[in-house]
């Protein structure tokens, strides 16, 4: 470990105070980062939950956001052991933030990104605008005021102060790709999934990886290599994806098949380079049809049957028999209640299987009309859902809402009764108990 001065040098030298974070002035973020360095444990745990909540707060980055990236990615390289991790995860945080689900399996667009940022100087004119042709005082003055915020440097539009702290991270590159050979297999594997999310550094990115790859022998660390290969590429890169897939270990396997599919859906030329996707897709329904494995990569917050399921769902488009598949993701579906890593996972993955699977309509399809895929996915639904799955926000999903946009019954009797399975003790006409009632009459 370096000492804590080398690691944060010219920490002073930047203008905390000017700074934003969640709570306001950045002024404790100095402060938060000398713990981070410093030989007290609690006092580490103490400020890193500081600085998750601060400088990312909930997925939002802010003005100093970005100016915390360098002595983060120090401290990552040569801090002390208890922090390297931990400090890797908050970086991918501050790129990408937590629901890195939301661009799986294909990989971030960072080019959509880009384009639907807007800009300082765009912002800028807007207010310029705003102001000129607002007659209200009191709305004339809050319009100042934003404006002066944005002149100040302080990001108004979400997606741009996230652009921030991602280009920040993307710049210190170069200093992590050594991380991919350090002794400690938590930190190879994070700096691994951390590279996974930077598409447009994929010429740099993909050598290390590959190189990693041919020397690993932490499962966990060569899997997440080999996804992070997987969203990166737009080829499989000298046959090295296809070999894992006969790898004796199954969650290498589970890596390949699942940079494979991400390849087969994003990159089509690629495809009579790789192997079938039937092939690919058993290997994945091998996994998800399996219990959860002791070790896992980061990615999908380390639940990996949804993961499966999604990949599935995109492999379906290049399968000869797409139902074959989607008899496959139900047999991996009551999995995910084992590895989901939010409240209600079933509840949470099965609106994405509908909007997949089925068109808008004002009435529910005629059941026995469907393929015999989407009405075995609906009877493992009806079976694994609960009545509360259905419930309304606050205390539920808005799974009703899903179903009853494709014309599909709302309610789990009534589903079930859909689907001809019994709803004894059950009315299938009942309708949904109202979350607030409880507090109606306080």
């Amino acid at each position: 470990m370096k000492r804590s001065d080398d690691l944060l040098a010219d920490l002073d030298t930047i203008d905390w105070a000017a700074l934003r974070h969640a709570y306001g002035s950045a002024q404790d973020v100095p402060g938060q980062l000398r713990a981070v360095c410093g030989p007290d444990e609690e006092a580490r745990e103490r400020a890193f939950s500081s600085l998750f909540g601060n400088i990312f707060h909930q997925g939002s980055r802010y003005s100093a956001s970005p100016y915390a990236v360098p002595f983060l990615t120090r401290i990552a390289v040569a801090g002390p052991a208890g922090a390297r991790a931990d400090t890797l995860l908050l970086l991918t945080r501050l790129a990408v933030d937590w629901h890195d689900e939301y661009d799986l399996p294909l990989g971030i667009d960072t080019a959509a990104w880009r384009a639907a940022t807007i800009s300082p100087e765009e912002s800028l004119r807007w207010y310029d605008e705003q102001i000129a042709i607002e007659t209200d005082d009191e709305r004339a003055k809050h319009l100042r005021e934003g404006r002066e915020y944005c002149a100040a440097g302080h990001p108004v539009d979400a997606r741009e102060g996230a652009l921030r702290s991602y280009d920040a991270v993307r710049a210190q590159l170069p200093v992590l790709f050594g991380l991919l050979g350090d002794p400690v297999p938590e930190v190879r594997a994070r700096t691994a999934y951390l590279l996974g999310w930077f598409p447009e550094e994929a010429d740099t990115a993909l050598p290390p990886l590959l190189a990693r790859l041919d020397v690993e022998q932490d499962p966990a660390c060569a899997a997440t290599v080999l996804v992070a290969v997987g969203l990166l590429a737009d080829h499989d890169p000298a046959g090295r994806l296809r070999r894992h897939l006969d790898h004796e270990h199954p969650l290498r396997r589970w890596a390949a098949a699942t940079a494979l599919a991400r390849l087969l859906a994003a990159h089509p030329p690629a495809a009579p380079r790789l192997p079938p996707a039937g092939r690919i897709a058993a290997e994945l329904a091998a996994f998800g049809a399996g219990p959860a494995p002791a070790a896992t990569t980061g990615h999908h917050a380390g639940d990996l049957h949804s993961y499966t399921v999604r990949s599935l769902l995109h492999l379906m488009k290049a399968a000869e028999d797409p139902d074959t598949v989607l008899l496959e993701i139900v047999r991996a579906l009551p999995r995910i209640e084992e590895t989901g890593g939010v409240p209600r996972p079933l509840a949470a993955r099965a609106g994405n299987l509908l909007e997949a699977l089925f068109e808008p309509a004002d009435i529910a399809p005629v059941f026995a009309g469907l393929s015999s895929g989407r009405r075995r996915l609906l009877r493992a639904l009806a079976e694994l859902l609960t009545a509360e799955d259905f419930q309304s926000w606050p205390f539920g999903s808005d799974l009703h809402e899903r179903f009853t946009r494709y014309g599909l019954p709302g309610t789990r009797p009534a589903l079930r009764a859909y689907v001809g399975l019994s709803t004894e003790g059950e009315d299938p006409n009942a309708p949904l108990a109202d979350p607030w009632e409880p507090f109606r009459n306080r």
